[in-house]
């Protein structure tokens, strides 16, 4: 997905309070940002994917917070 595209897409899912598309959204641009071998950005974006997929009871939070424990960003926890 384009850069500018994505961002029109986060920001109408903000908007929106879509909280599905947040995770979908966020989760899209961090493994963008892993392709490019920018882990610190793919780490924000995947840091907000995991709170929106808390948030809202989503069920990849588990693999989001694995992929986050893997760069050694945050504790591996129980789901």
């Amino acid at each position: 997905m384009d850069r500018e595209a994505l961002d029109r897409e986060l920001l109408e899912a903000h908007a929106n309070c879509d909280q599905e598309a947040l995770v979908r959204l966020y989760t899209i641009a961090a493994d963008e940002r892993e392709l490019a071998q920018d882990t610190d950005a793919a780490c924000f974006y995947l840091t907000h994917a995991f709170v929106f997929a808390l948030e809202s009871g989503h069920p990849e939070a588990s693999n989001l917070n694995k992929r986050l424990a893997d760069y050694g960003r945050a504790h591996r926890l129980e789901f």
